[in-house]
């Protein structure tokens, strides 16, 4: 299988229960609730999206024709940026990708994720949930849009956007995941934050989730 790729890069993780680990970041183009083209965002799932994953043109992006090349891209990635890495069966640190998009499951494979993991990698996986995850995963957060088509009920975590078109978050704490975290759509609207601040407070089987990496001013 080959790979459309807008994107490969070193940074934090900014976001849920990985806030702040070292990562490659992977992100595929393509995805399934929105054509990411700003004539279709009013009509989309998801309307806030503030991703580009159109085209190949990233940085370190383009088209990879198996896994081995794809990871092979990645892992050169990791080394790059951290070439005196300390060994990380010693440390526990051990190297991280984080599959993106879009939606990554529209190409993410069993055989690619097996390649990563020869290579001594953990592979940490972004998706809205609307199609069932490979085998192999080990981290996987779930960021639904919508209920009806949420088909990967389980993981590690599941962040969920809000406000969500009027969905109330009590309506996903049936869900086999093992933390709950709520993340404002735009935290620079003066109600979201507090809002997600006063559901936590009021509702401790949720956490906050912000994007650190903003906060930062990284990538």
């Amino acid at each position: 299988m080959s790979y459309s790729v807008k994107e490969i890069f070193y940074t934090l993780q900014g976001e849920g229960a990985q806030t702040g680990r070292a990562s490659v970041f992977c992100r595929f183009t393509g995805c399934n609730l929105w054509s990411g083209l700003e004539k279709d965002r009013s009509n989309s799932a998801c309307p806030f999206c503030d991703t580009d994953f159109v085209g190949t043109t990233g940085e370190g992006g383009g088209k990879f024709s198996h896994s081995k090349q794809l990871a092979h891209a990645i892992v050169h990635c990791w080394h790059q940026a951290v070439p005196q890495a300390p060994d990380h069966k010693s440390t526990g640190a051990k190297p991280y990708v984080v599959f993106t998009g879009g939606e990554p499951l529209l190409q993410l494979t069993a055989e690619l994720i097996d390649d990563l993991h020869q290579a001594g990698f953990e592979v940490g996986v972004e998706t809205n949930g609307t199609l069932v995850a490979p085998d192999g995963i080990d981290w996987l957060c779930v960021s639904p849009k919508q209920l009806d088509n949420l088909q990967q009920r389980s993981g590690n975590e599941l962040k969920l956007l809000f406000p969500l078109s009027q969905l109330p978050p009590e309506a996903f704490v049936d869900l086999s995941f093992e933390r709950f975290y709520l993340q404002a759509v735009d935290e620079a609207v003066d109600d979201n934050l507090p809002a997600v601040i006063h559901y936590c407070l009021t509702h401790p089987q949720w956490r906050v989730s912000l994007q650190t990496h903003k906060l930062l001013g990284l990538k």
